[in-house]
């Protein structure tokens, strides 16, 4: 067991360390690092070389997929906050309260029709485990300046906050299967994972001005370090993570709204902190795209065309349709809601919340259509969206020019920080600035 975790870690970070070398030249590529990581882990586990697996350390995998979805929640609630929704516009409410439930509940309609065995409580589940967006994914939208800062905003805000929308549904539809096995009713359930959510919400918030209210104190007593700074998020991150499993919540839920807390309240710190989480939460979810590769293994008993069929459908009509009628009165013009619809690309969450469900939903009869239609899709979403950024952003902008300064794209909001949109290099050099304001004061 632990021999073949440390294999799995040496080849990741192996390819990570080529990676790193060239990322640069690759940028200037349709190549993305997802497609780099996905790949090999593809050649190198059971559908390739068969040098690692997915099972043998499965439960390794998952405590490290869930880090990195705890890191990628926190930040990306963080970064964005109540004001940061507040301050975007009327796009970002309309894709998160109109477009999101109804991706929902299309997707829920589109997977009782491909698989009618799967039942109502399966359909839901595999269309909200594919229903958030990944910021990562879209970074070269959310951060190309050729793209009206509007509709990058809406994307950037939407991807901000879905993945933490979607885990309360989620927990609902989850613990409803458990029906069938225990001697409880529904309600019982229903009623169960609303407590789970509600206590979630409260540690989150708990952990989030407390957590952030100790950091800006002791940053003004200049108690603090710059670095240890930056790490204090990502304790906080996994402080309201494990509390909230402790209480037998969801701690993703907690970690989520614990960065959306401090992200709200302690915006200063945000501004400047964020970046080091983020930058965590980008190794680990390298990491979780290499399973990925691995895990497609699962595909190979699995794939069939309607498997196939609905990932195309949850990359187009399930993504477009919820879009355009979110869209309706906003005066856009047709080819920036297919812009917006097109660009929903799937990642990170979908894969880490597929990975929890797999484990707590273990023989449950439609796990494997559930499995293999997720994969399907987020594999699809990985290379479709990466290939086609650049031509989208080139095709897309050359529309833009030709909109006149009133139109409703141009609609002044304000500017957040995108995921991930610095490297590590600005950070130092953050760190250092920071270091000599302190010394001159």
């Amino acid at each position: 067991m632990i021999e073949g975790i440390i294999i799995y870690l040496a080849l990741f970070t192996v390819i990570l360390f080529l990676f790193s070398c060239i990322s640069r030249r690759i940028e200037a590529t349709p190549i993305t690092a997802p497609m780099v990581f996905l790949t090999a882990g593809l050649l190198l586990g059971p559908a390739g070389a068969d040098i690692i697996s997915f099972q043998t350390e499965s439960g390794f995998i998952l405590l490290i997929a869930e880090i990195a979805l705890v890191f990628t929640l926190f930040s990306d609630a963080s970064r964005i906050g109540m004001r940061g929704v507040k301050d975007s516009g009327t796009l970002p409410p309309r894709l998160l309260g109109i477009g999101l439930p109804l991706t929902i509940l299309t997707g829920l309609i589109a997977a009782i029709v491909v698989f009618p065995r799967l039942g109502f409580v399966g359909a839901g589940i595999l269309a909200t485990l594919l229903a958030p967006t990944d910021a990562a994914l879209g970074e070269a939208i959310v951060t190309n300046r050729k793209v009206p800062l509007r509709i990058r905003q809406a994307l950037n805000v939407e991807a901000g906050l879905n993945d933490g929308a979607v885990i309360p549904v989620l927990t609902i539809l989850v613990t409803i299967t458990i029906v069938g096995a225990e001697a409880y009713s529904a309600g019982y359930w229903i009623v169960s994972a609303a407590v789970q959510i509600i206590l979630a919400v409260c540690v989150g918030i708990a952990v989030g001005l407390a957590g952030g209210w100790i950091i800006d104190r002791a940053e003004e007593k200049r108690w603090m370090e710059g670095t240890y700074t930056w790490i204090s998020l990502m304790a906080l991150a996994i402080t309201a993570w494990i509390l909230a499993d402790i209480l037998g919540s969801s701690g993703f839920i907690a970690a989520f709204i614990a960065g959306l807390a401090i992200g709200t309240r302690h915006q200063r710190l945000i501004t400047t902190l964020v970046d080091f989480t983020t930058a965590q939460g980008r190794i680990l979810g390298h990491l979780v795209f290499f399973t990925l590769g691995v895990g497609s293994s699962l595909l190979v008993d699995h794939f069939s065309m309607r498997i196939a069929a609905y990932a195309v459908l949850s990359l187009t009509i399930i993504r477009f349709l919820p879009v355009a009628i979110a869209m309706i009165g906003t005066g856009l013009k047709r080819n920036t809601v297919l812009f917006l619809g097109w660009f929903g690309p799937r990642g990170l969450a979908s894969i880490v919340l597929l990975f929890t469900v797999m484990e707590e939903m273990e023989g449950y009869p439609g796990m494997e259509t559930i499995t293999a239609a997720a994969i399907t899709t987020v594999i699809l979403s990985v290379f479709a969206h990466g290939m086609s950024t650049g031509p989208g952003i080139a095709r897309y902008s050359r529309h833009a020019e030709t909109f006149r300064e009133d139109s409703p794209e141009y609609e002044a909001v304000l500017e957040l920080p995108a995921k991930l949109g610095r490297d590590l290099s600005e950070i130092f050099a953050d760190v250092g600035r920071l270091g000599n304001r302190r010394e001159k004061d």
